[in-house]
Formats: C-alpha cells, structure tokens, sequence
C-alpha cells in the first residue's frame, strides 16, 4: 500500500503526540528489535522509533524495519521513524486515513 502525501502529513500530524515506544541502540537492528516493533505496530499501528545508536545508517536501517515488519516507513525525521500498519482487525482499527 502506498500513501498519498495528504495521507503522509496526516500520519505525521497524529504521530507528534506519540512518544518512542522501540528503540535501535548500540546493537543495531536486531531479531529483539523486529519483533518489538512487530508487536507495537500490531497493537497501535502507528509507530515511532528512536535511534539511539547507529545514527549514520537509519535510513538504510529504517527501510530494512520497513520490510522485516511489512509496514510503512511514513517518514524519517531526525533520529525517529514513524512506521504505520493497517491492524487486521477491522473492529480494533484506531487510525482512519483520508482518501
């Protein structure tokens, strides 16, 4: 799925009231780190993640993330990856995105 930019900006809108709830350290991108991610997407669907370590390679890394957890890299924006993923569950959906 690809997001429009009217769709990027809101996500990005929403996301400034989110604090970091994952965090890439000094031992990069690791199995702990996905499913950590994985979990967070699954229940909030949008995301932010802070790079504490490994500051140089985050946008390789944040595309990597991107695709080990089948989600979207909304946007990079210093050191934090805002992620986004449709929850499966239609009841337990908290974001509605604008067409």
């Amino acid at each position: 799925m690809d997001l429009t930019s009217a769709q990027r900006s809101y996500l990005t809108r929403l996301a400034h009231a989110v604090q970091p709830v994952v965090q890439i350290g000094k031992a990069g991108l690791t199995p702990s780190v996905i499913t950590a991610l994985s979990r967070a997407l699954e229940d909030h669907e949008l995301v932010k993640v802070k790079f504490q370590g490994f500051k140089d390679e985050k946008n390789d890394l944040s595309q990597k993330a991107e695709l080990a957890t089948s989600s979207i890299l909304v946007r990079l924006v210093g050191n934090t990856a805002i992620y986004f993923k449709y929850q499966a569950d239609a009841k337990r959906r908290q974001v509605k995105l604008p067409r």
